[in-house]
C-alpha cells in the first residue's frame, strides 16, 4: 500500500522531469537564415525575413540599440537616421536552445526640416521661437558678462542674427552680451541640427551652439544631459569643440572630440550635431569630427532645447584681453532636421 502510494508521487516528477529542453519533440533550432530589403525611397525602412528549423521565435537586435520580439520572423523596422547597423536575430526554440546569426545593412535617411530660424525679419530675435536667459555670473561658470533682452546684444540685420558681446558697465559687470534659447517654444527628441554661423574674435571670447535637456528644472545639470554642438574659445582661436555632459562626466571631465578648422572669426561655416538613440556625431563643414556612443541608460534620449550665446572669461573662456572692446557671434541661420 505505502509502494505503490510512493510510486503514485514519483512517475509525476519523473514525467515533468523529462519535459522542457531538446529532445524527439522539442528539436533545436537550426539552418538560420535572414534577409532584409532596404526600402529605396530613403524612408529607413528595411524589410527583415527570418527563417529557421524549429524555431517558434525570433529576437530582432536592430544595431541601435532597439530590439523586437517577432514570433513570425517578419518584421520591418523603421530607421531614423541614415548608417551601417548591424542586425543580430536570435532565433528560440521550444525546448530554449537558440542559435543566432548577423547581417549588416546600409539605410539611407532623408531628413524633413520640422523647425528653423532664418533670421530673415530686422528687429529683435522673434519670441515665438526665442526667449531670453538673463543676469551676471554665469551660472558657477565664473563668467564675466551680464546677459540682457537689449537689441544692443542680440539682433536681426541683414539676414543674420548678431548676438553681441561689448566691453561696458552695466549692473555691476564690465561686458554685456546675450543668451538666447528655445525652452518653453520648441525642443525635439533626436534629429540634425545645422547652425551657419561665423564666431567672435578675441581673448576671453566663448560663443557656443548647444542644447540641454527639458527636464532640467526637475532633474537639474548634469543628470539633464547637455549637448555642445559648437563651443570656441578666443584664446584658442580655431579650435572648434563638441561635447556631451551627462552625471559623473560633466565640466571639466565632459567627454568630447575637437577640430581645428580656418578662419573661424571671419568666414561662415557649418556647425552640426546629428543625434539618435546609438549616436551624436559632431561635424564642421559636413566632415565628422567626433562621435558619441549614446544608450538607453543615459539622458539623451529625451526632448533638448536650442542655445545660442556668447560669455566673456570664466572657467572655459579663459583671460580677458584687456583691449577687448565688442564682437559678435554671427547667425545666418539654424534649422532642425528629423
Amino acid at each position: 500500500m505505502h509502494a505503490r502510494l510512493f510510486l503514485s508521487f514519483l512517475l509525476p516528477l519523473l514525467v515533468s522531469c523529462g519535459k522542457g529542453g531538446d529532445g524527439p519533440n522539442n528539436p533545436p533550432p537550426a539552418n538560420l537564415n535572414v534577409s532584409a530589403v532596404v526600402s529605396t525611397d530613403n524612408s529607413g525602412n528595411v524589410s527583415f525575413t527570418a527563417t529557421a528549423t524549429n524555431a517558434v521565435t525570433y529576437e530582432f537586435g536592430f544595431g541601435n540599440g532597439v530590439f523586437q520580439t517577432v514570433p513570425t520572423g517578419v518584421v520591418t523596422y523603421k530607421y531614423p537616421a541614415s548608417g551601417t547597423y548591424t542586425v543580430n536575430v536570435i532565433a528560440k526554440g521550444a525546448g530554449g536552445q537558440s542559435i543566432s546569426k548577423s547581417i549588416s545593412v546600409t539605410v539611407n535617411v532623408a531628413l524633413t526640416l520640422i523647425w528653423s530660424d532664418e533670421f530673415d525679419t530686422p528687429g529683435a530675435p522673434d519670441p515665438a521661437r526665442w526667449g531670453y536667459d538673463l543676469g551676471a555670473g554665469g551660472w558657477g561658470n565664473n563668467e564675466v558678462q551680464y546677459y540682457t533682452n537689449r537689441l544692443d546684444n542680440a539682433m536681426v540685420s541683414n539676414g543674420t542674427l548678431k548676438i553681441t558681446l561689448q566691453k561696458e558697465n552695466y549692473s555691476g559687470s564690465a561686458y554685456t552680451s546675450a543668451r538666447l534659447l528655445s525652452k518653453g517654444k520648441f525642443s525635439f527628441k533626436y534629429g540634425k541640427v545645422e547652425a551657419r554661423a561665423k564666431l567672435p574674435a578675441g581673448g576671453g571670447t566663448w560663443p557656443a551652439i548647444w542644447m540641454l535637456g527639458d527636464n532640467i528644472n526637475t532633474a537639474g545639470w548634469p543628470a539633464c544631459g547637455e549637448i555642445d554642438i559648437m563651443e570656441h574659445v578666443g584664446n584658442q582661436l580655431n579650435k572648434i569643440y563638441g561635447t556631451v555632459h551627462y552625471p559623473g562626466f560633466s565640466g571639466g571631465n565632459a567627454v568630447g572630440g575637437t577640430t581645428m578648422i580656418s578662419n573661424v572669426t571671419t568666414e561662415f561655416h557649418k556647425y552640426a550635431a546629428e543625434w539618435n538613440g546609438s549616436t551624436i556625431k559632431f561635424s564642421v563643414d559636413d566632415v565628422v569630427f567626433f562621435t558619441f556612443n549614446n544608450n538607453s541608460s543615459l539622458p539623451f534620449n529625451q526632448n533638448f532645447f536650442l542655445i545660442l550665446n556668447v560669455a566673456m572669461g570664466g572657467n572655459f573662456g579663459g583671460a580677458v584681453d584687456p583691449a577687448f572692446v565688442s564682437a559678435n557671434m554671427e547667425i545666418d541661420y539654424i534649422r532642425v532636421y528629423q
